[in-house]
């Protein structure tokens, strides 16, 4: 590899290297330390292609999730079976892996940037702002940089568009499915809402069981199925359809109910 090739981002591949060994490095032990995950599927990750795969996944936190899925992945990929041990795997990282996120987010703080350049898609939300919500239409640049991603390699993406459980899924992501044709690949976590803050960046509590189940991938007819019917499979499969309501963590009910209330409170205008 030159030491300045770049990725079709404009991203120098030898820079995102190390920025993916340091940033491994310095969280691994919130993984497998004072917090342990539990892994389910690496074998999923070792029958992939190289490239035009998109993990549809649940989302918790901001960053927690989307790094704990570039140490499964890597682990995965250097041999692990269902685990994160040995560090090893940070030396040679898949670099041609990207995640979905709302550009303003990603905006936030030094350390933001930092994590976008190591692989963030930055999109702009057609649905909420600053914490506000909006309508806006769908920039067409975000559409492309998907696209760019997935024809370079995967692409980690969170269809609910916000870490609140069991909101519906955005169906964006339904048909990008049905344009590009993707191998879907979903992914099921949970504990990182009780481990993390919800950045994910502090620790809240330790001694957290941690999981992540990566499925197999999903079969899809992309040119006759509906985008509804792929929403629908993509809620069962990430387990976020509404018929999981009823065996949910007490934690979860908790943060669904308060983001509704924060809802309810804003819609009257106070």
């Amino acid at each position: 590899m030159g030491l300045f090739k770049e990725n079709p981002f404009g991203h120098i591949l030898f820079l995102k290297k190390w920025l993916i060994r340091i940033a491994g490095m310095m969280t691994h032990q919130r993984y497998k330390g004072f917090n342990t995950l539990e892994i389910e599927g690496s074998h999923v990750i070792r029958d992939l292609p190289e490239n035009n795969v998109l993990f549809v996944s649940n989302h918790q936190t901001y960053f927690a999730d989307v790094v704990a899925m570039f140490h499964v992945f890597n682990a995965s990929l250097s041999g692990r079976e269902d685990n994160i041990k040995n560090l090893g795997y940070l030396w040679n990282p898949k670099l041609n892996i990207y995640y979905v996120a709302a550009k303003e987010t990603m905006k936030q703080s030094i350390l933001a940037k930092i994590l976008a350049y190591a692989g963030s898609i930055s999109i702009e939300r057609t649905w909420r702002a600053d914490g506000q919500d909006v309508n806006r239409q769908v920039k067409m640049s975000d559409i492309s940089n998907i696209a760019k991603a997935l024809d370079d390699g995967w692409v980690i993406t969170f269809p609910q568009g916000t870490t609140t459980p069991w909101k519906p899924l955005r169906k964006g992501t339904a048909h990008i499915i049905k344009r590009y044709k993707p191998v879907v690949v979903p992914v099921v976590i949970d504990g990182f809402r009780r481990s993390f803050d919800k950045k994910g960046l502090r620790v809240k509590k330790k001694g957290i069981l941690q999981s992540m189940h990566i499925k197999t991938p999903l079969e899809i007819d992309y040119d006759n199925e509906s985008v509804e019917a792929i929403i629908e499979k993509l809620e069962y499969a990430i387990e976020q359809h509404p018929s999981f309501l009823h065996v949910i963590p007490e934690e979860d009910l908790i943060a669904y109910e308060e983001e509704n209330q924060k809802r309810r409170y804003s819609y009257k205008g106070n």
